[in-house]
């Protein structure tokens, strides 16, 4: 086989040069051009998740995280200089409440939006424990002082977010080296919307597989879902696995039955927005469909997505709250009219595949098979519990640094 190179995948998001605010790549340009945009205001934030400047779940967390972290040095920056008045770690955790609940509703579906404020919630000391949630994720930040001053609190949101960040990109290298060896040198894959580096804070989910296998020297190639209707699928993966130099065909949706029909693909990898407690799956609208193709023909169908993508607090995939998108993204999505302008329009962001369709759930811990329920809760505990203790031992060597020798 040839030798490969580790993946690079296309830098996502990055805090500015000054640090008090936050650049994304602008998903909603691409293919056509590579544009990247400052986040320096809440609404700026607020608005690049709901339009889906930034997308996928990973990283609508992450830029979340990100954006209370540069919000809250903007804050003390200006008490610093004098324009935005004495500021107390107590007026800061006040405007951090405000931010979080603010932020925490720009999408309803996406739970990792919701995993990733609490985080920043319990590292101010502000959060109620979440429900489903393992005790150890939220333990109080270690270190914390009665006479800790804004600064102090400031950073150490933003210290939260690089960790979000960081932990993202561990978990989709573990996903990426579990689910590469359901592949073999030829390999097939079929994937739906985009679950890959630009998706998350690392180098994706559904994606991840194929990058590792590649780095492998197996030769893989890829079907994309157009994913209708803002083409997620042939506007995003098929110009990030175009940029990686991975074989991708792009088919419209309508096309995947007559695919798996005439040539099958080996196997279909997707990623989630939220994972029920029992294995039931949300994901971009036209998964379920290919889903029910792929049982037919046939052929697995997996769900890669990190341990914070499951929301253990949701019980089925009945219970997951399905976004509603605008109309006018299926009349005139990109411009033109598709529709009549008073066609009436049912537009769910996102569909439940029911866990009877999945063959398995690839998180960082591993190989999830049915029934989900012992594995998926065992996994999030673990993963909690590891973040936990890195969080207490990063503590301890922060209090010994400040003691000195």
């Amino acid at each position: 086989m040839p030798e490969a190179r580790r993946y690079q995948p296309p830098e996502q998001i990055r805090w500015s040069e000054d640090g008090d605010s936050v650049v994304i790549l602008d998903q909603t340009e691409l293919p056509a051009r590579r544009v990247e945009k400052e986040l320096r205001t809440v609404a700026d934030v607020e608005e690049a998740i709901q339009s889906l400047r930034v997308r996928g779940a990973p990283l609508i967390g992450i830029t979340a995280a990100m954006g209370i972290g540069a919000l809250a040095r903007q804050a003390v920056l200006e008490a610093d200089a004098g324009s935005g008045g004495e500021l107390t770690a107590g007026d800061l955790r006040e405007r951090l409440r405000a931010w979080c609940d603010r932020l925490e509703q720009a999408r309803p579906t996406a739970v990792n939006l919701v995993w990733a404020i609490e985080r920043l919630r319990r590292a101010a000391s502000i959060a109620e424990e979440p429900d489903g949630v393992a005790d150890a994720a939220f333990a109080a930040a270690p270190g914390i002082s009665a006479n800790e001053s804004a600064a102090d609190l400031a950073d150490r949101l933003r210290a939260e977010a690089d960790d979000i960040l960081q932990e993202d990109r561990l978990m989709c290298r573990g996903i990426g080296e579990h689910a590469a060896e359901l592949l073999r040198d030829g390999s097939t894959v079929i994937t739906h919307c985009n679950a890959g580096a630009l998706a998350t804070g690392g180098i994706g989910t559904a994606l991840a597989p194929v990058y590792v296998a590649t780095e492998q020297g197996k030769q893989i190639s890829v079907y994309a879902d157009e994913t209708r209707p803002l083409l997620q699928g042939s506007r995003i993966t098929a110009w990030e696995l175009g940029e990686a130099g991975v074989d991708v065909t792009v088919i419209a949706d309508n096309m995947a039955a007559a695919l798996f029909a005439s040539d099958p693909p080996d196997i279909v990898f997707v990623g989630s927005d939220r994972i029920a407690a029992n294995g039931d799956v949300a994901n971009k609208i036209g998964t379920y469909g290919l889903a029910v193709i792929a049982k037919h023909h046939g052929v697995p169908f997996y769900v890669l997505a990190p341990t914070s993508t499951v929301d253990l607090g949701t019980a089925t995939g009945a219970d997951i709250p399905i976004e509603q998108r605008s109309a006018d993204e299926i009349r005139q999505g990109f411009g033109k009219l598709t529709a009549p302008a008073d066609a009436l329009v049912w537009s769910p962001a996102f569909d439940v595949t029911p866990n009877d369709l999945v063959a398995g759930i690839v998180t960082e811990q591993g190989i999830h098979r049915a029934p989900y329920v012992d594995s998926l809760a065992g996994a999030v505990d673990t993963a909690e519990r590891e973040r936990a203790e890195r969080g207490v031992a990063s503590g301890i060597a922060a209090e010994a640094t400040k003691e000195g020798p």
